[in-house]
């Protein structure tokens, strides 16, 4: 029978047991980082004046010099070698979304029929993969194969099995951008320096400013049984068909609910791994939809933040299939619950340990505060359709705007206290505001100045960029993104305008202004430019999308429209000011944006035609002949009355499937029609409008009478598994 398989994975499922994980017995503050090259490792392993150049290179960003290089791959191997390694690569994020790597043994002949296992600095610092089959956006012809990849000392190299991974960037033979780390190192460096102009105007003695991101991962797991018996999961990531559970996240009993003994076994194995290889996790719990879940580690330094990001979604996924499960990291697996996210908590901190976006107790400090909060917003504001398009894609499109997740619409959640303060400040004047003491000492008059107690919980979980205490939350951020992508635009788009912030304040000063008074005079135009992009409302409501585009905000909902931002002259012009990216590399990224929707949607058309035509029309079939025998039987059986009585329910749902199945198959014929159009249009943005306007809904379309199908045919021929089984049976 068709649901045999389905039958057979149901019991696999139940049947399973946690796998004990054991213990480590040492602490984990004893075993962290235990496969990470980190500066402990280096002391040990590099001589000390190796040992300080490798301190400058990474605090400071001066240039590695082969020598140096030659003297820290020597004591590296010998680390490696100590726990096993044989291999080593050069671990980079390209334009896929994923890591990408390629192993090369440490051998070397020795000139006497034998080999040496060997490992240099020119091999650490540079390897040269075939970039042929990474995207590329047309920055080199297809038959240029050569790509550079040059390691990033500032990420630490680090060992998962026999191998040695270097975490790098990767440029093209001409010295473009292929990957996400290299524009995301040069965002980072744009922002600290402009932050760190603006900071040392309250902090003279601060010699750097950095950007820190802590992210939140949210997750499904599913039985590996389940996974196997759904095509759909398995090339798409997400089920293209299923009926609601009865039962879902309604009662609300799963959010940090007791978590399932199968699931505290694979989080504590996940944690010990991620602990070695230092991710510093910190919580874990059940998220909002059953069998969705959430890790968080401890805030870092951005890059190394999105590197520890990247890795441990590799090593959940790998974690998973020892314990049995699938873990989908779609932003959408399961349609009618919640899907999952991955918000990015940003903040940037002086080399004094000063949260630039937290209050202080000193008037000095919260003018900086405001100062940082207010240029942010500024920036959220003159660039939030660039922002948006750096989280869209073709799965986390299911999710914004879903009543789950921030809205499609870009705004900022500031809460009353810090709302307060800036309207306040907005219609103040100069004399009103504040009486200058010293250059350095300023006294603001406003009730909750000079200490505030700004408000550091969050109370609006609708809002897309919250303001939450010290920080920053980017809450649009698709949970299978790399993160860098939205880091990328946000650390750019606040350089920019720190620095255009600074230029207004030094011609004010130069004018003769004092700087004190300068700064509150730019602060109050910000606060009144800016205040568009502030809303502590619904972001789920009706009437918020027509006040948004009211005030001039993008409301744009098509992704590949979404994804004109990137090439909007106010974006070219803000990177390449930037020396972020290049107009070249611009144009680049948005013709892998698109080629990448337009891709995942066509698989996902493809996967869908083959279910309904190949299973689910073939089910529904077979069960409308089983009525059909039964209503003949019954027939021939009692007499006419009587009979067409008995017969009245089959006969209905005999039209039923026959109604619903004759949609499916005239209407996954329209999607092939439809692809087949769309795939004939030469220009990448006409081409994925074509998919998002035609194709997508006709899945969406089509599936509401497959899943119609579901609640009609006899439940032991339905061929997929259920809702009900993929996310309650643990």
């Amino acid at each position: 029978m068709p649901a045999t398989l389905r039958f057979k994975v149901v019991e696999e499922a139940f049947g399973k047991k946690a796998i004990e994980v054991p213990t480590p017995k040492e602490r984990p503050s004893e075993f962290f980082a235990k496969y990470v090259f980190n500066k402990q490792k280096m002391f040990k392993y590099l001589s000390a004046d190796v040992y300080e150049k490798m301190c400058e290179v990474i605090d400071r960003g001066t240039t590695l010099d082969l020598k140096t290089a030659d003297a820290v791959a020597e004591g590296m191997k010998r680390w490696a070698m100590e726990l096993g390694v044989t291999h080593t690569t050069h671990w980079f994020q390209p334009l896929t979304e994923g890591t990408a790597e390629k192993h090369d043994g440490m051998v070397e002949h020795d000139g006497k029929g034998g080999m040496l296992e060997d490992f240099c600095g020119k091999q650490l610092v540079q390897q040269e993969p075939d970039a042929s089959s990474f995207p590329s956006g047309g920055i080199r012809s297809t038959f240029e194969a050569r790509g550079y990849s040059a390691w990033d000392p500032a990420s630490p190299v680090f060992v998962m099995g026999d191998t040695l991974m270097i975490p790098t960037v990767f440029i093209s033979y001409t010295g473009e951008a292929l990957d996400y780390k290299a524009p995301l190192k040069k965002s980072i460096k744009a922002v600290g320096k402009a932050a760190l102009d603006v900071a040392r105007m309250f902090y003279p003695e601060i010699s750097s400013v950095k950007s820190n991101l802590g992210w939140e991962q949210e997750y499904f797991l599913v039985d590996e049984s389940f996974y196997s018996a759904r095509p759909d999961l398995a090339m798409t990531g997400r089920t293209l068909m299923g009926h609601d559970s009865a039962k879902n996240q309604q009662m609300d009993d799963h959010y940090f609910g007791s978590i399932p003994s199968r699931v505290v076994s694979f989080m504590k194995d996940l944690e010990i791994q991620a602990l070695e290889l230092g991710i510093p996790c910190k919580t874990r719990h059940n998220e909002v939809a059953p069998n969705q879940f959430e890790l968080a580690p401890i805030f870092e330094e951005t890059n190394l933040a999105i590197d520890h990001n990247m890795l441990i979604m590799a090593l959940m996924k790998k974690v998973a299939r020892k314990h049995g499960f699938r873990c989908l990291l779609h932003e959408k697996p399961f349609k009618g619950i919640n899907g999952s996210g991955k918000h990015n908590n940003w903040s940037l901190s002086t080399n004094t340990g000063i949260l630039l976006h937290a209050p202080g107790k000193t008037p000095v400090d919260n003018l900086r505060f405001i100062t940082f909060i207010v240029e942010t917003l500024m920036a959220v504001y003159r660039h939030n359709g660039l922002l948006k398009a750096s989280i869209v894609s073709a799965t986390n499109a299911h999710r914004l705007g879903a009543h789950e997740a921030p809205p499609a619409i870009i705004s900022s959640f500031l809460g009353t206290q810090l709302a307060d303060i800036l309207e306040k400040l907005e219609k103040s004047e100069d004399n009103d505001v504040f009486n200058l003491a010293t250059r350095q000492s300023v006294m603001l008059d406003i009730p909750q100045i000079p200490e505030l107690l700004v408000d550091n919980t969050d109370r609006n979980r609708t809002s897309p960029f919250a303001f939450t205490g010290n920080r920053f939350e980017f809450r649009a951020v698709g949970a299978q993104a790399n993160s860098a992508a939205s880091m990328i635009v946000l650390n750019t788009a606040v350089a920019e305008q720190l620095t255009d912030f600074k230029l207004r304040v030094d011609k004010l000063i130069s004018s003769g202004m004092d700087m004190m008074k300068a700064i509150l005079h730019v602060i109050r135009e910000d606060i009144k430019t800016c205040k568009p992009i502030h809303f502590d409302g619904n972001g789920y409501s009706e009437e918020w999308k027509q006040e948004a585009a009211l005030r001039g905000l993008d409301v744009e909902t098509s992704v590949p429209v979404i994804l004109d931002q990137y090439l909007s002259e106010e974006t070219v012009e803000m990177f390449t000011r930037m020396k972020v990216l290049t107009r070249a590399e611009l144009e680049a990224r948005n013709e892998i944006k698109l080629e990448t929707y337009t891709k995942k949607i066509q698989i996902e058309a493809r996967i869908f035609g083959d279910l309904c035509l190949n299973h689910i029309v073939p089910v529904a079939t077979r069960y409308q002949t089983q009525l059909l025998d039964n209503v003949l039987k019954i027939s021939q059986a009692f007499p006419a009355e009587q009979a067409k009585a008995m017969n009245a329910t089959n006969l209905a749902l005999i039209e039923k499937i026959a109604e619903n199945t004759a949609f499916i198959t005239e209407h996954v014929y329209s999607l092939i029609g439809a692809r087949k159009v769309a795939n004939r249009l030469e220009s990448e943005r006409e081409k994925a409008i074509a998919y998002h306007d035609n194709v997508a809904p006709l899945i969406e379309e089509i599936r509401t009478h497959v899943d119609k199908l579901e609640m009609i045919v006899d439940d032991e021929l339905w061929p997929l598994p259920k809702y009900r089984e993929m996310l309650f049976i643990r």
